[in-house]
């Protein structure tokens, strides 16, 4: 039987499957032995052992699209991104660096822009002006006013998505629209996890429907990747591309160049400051990093 792991604590795995509902698992010793640790987000095999008390042993990890080590989690199809219009007013440097990760990784990036209830309008389309060519589609909503919910639901549909932000801004309101009314076949698994209500918190899958998960993952907003270098940072910002290859000298960064044809961009408001200054400051601090 197959499902996908929806929350490890202390040795133990949820793991949903359609049609079925949520097994507490064990991992087989075999995983220890070969230094496999299952993650949240895994596709696993079970075995059943008790179908009553919903018991099995997990017996293969299924290979992995990608994953991420802190929080460590796997299989995430996209990322959704959700900062509040106003109140708190969005941190543009954080936001970047969020992006710049998810490029790392190869994972698409959904960009929320919540409570547009309490939005002034050039307030909105400010905000449409710096991210137009990030990469990412655009989404603003209203989680107190219900607006665009149907839209952001179609965006995760058929997808397993790490949501992250910083507080304050309606990530729980809208994870909360975005599940079913109903409660699924995730049931007994309140009772199960009992053990782990006074833990550190986990990350956790939250099923929305048979195929479509959203990832509650703490600490995920603060996360930053520095693990490259920083002639590699020009490639995790698609408003750079059209650009490559028309500065003066060959493997120019966009920094103090001269000809460069990004900086240009950015002088003449085509690449937004914002975006260019973000930029900037991560360049040097990956340059400070390399000198110690």
């Amino acid at each position: 039987m197959q499902g996908k792991i929806v929350k490890g604590i202390a040795g133990f795995y949820y793991v949903h499957v359609v049609g079925s509902g949520v097994y507490e698992c064990k991992a087989k010793g075999v995983f220890r032995r070969d230094g496999i640790k299952p993650l949240v987000g895994d596709d696993a095999e079970i075995e059943i052992l008790d179908e009553k008390d919903m018991e099995g042993n997990i017996t293969e990890i299924l290979p992995r699209r990608n994953e991420l080590i802190r929080p460590a989690v796997a299989n995430i199809d996209q990322a959704l991104v959700v900062f509040a219009v106003t109140e708190p007013e969005p941190h543009f440097n954080l936001l970047d660096r969020f992006l710049v990760m998810m490029e790392r990784k190869d994972i698409p990036t959904v960009l929320c822009f919540n409570k547009t209830d309490i939005a002034e309008s050039p307030d909105i389309e400010k905000l449409e002006e710096i991210y137009r060519g990030c990469g990412c589609p655009l989404v603003f909503t209203s989680a107190r006013e219900q607006i665009n919910i149907e839209r952001l639901k179609a965006f995760l549909k058929g997808k397993t998505t790490a949501i992250a932000g910083p507080s304050g801004v309606g990530k729980s309101s809208l994870i909360n629209l975005v599940q079913p009314h109903v409660q699924m076949e995730t049931g007994n698994i309140s009772r199960k996890i009992a053990r782990g209500k006074h833990t550190t918190r986990h990350s956790e899958l939250i099923v929305i429907n048979e195929d479509s998960y959203i990832m509650d993952t703490p600490g995920f907003s603060s996360l930053y990747v520095n693990d490259f270098e920083k002639e590699e940072l020009k490639y995790c910002f698609p408003e750079f591309a059209p650009y490559e290859g028309k500065c003066r000298f060959s493997g120019c960064d966009h920094i103090h160049e001269p000809g460069c044809a990004v900086k240009d961009a950015a002088a003449q408001g085509k690449i937004h400051k914002i975006r260019y200054g973000n930029y900037v400051e991560m360049y040097r601090e990956l340059q400070e990093r390399k000198r110690y």
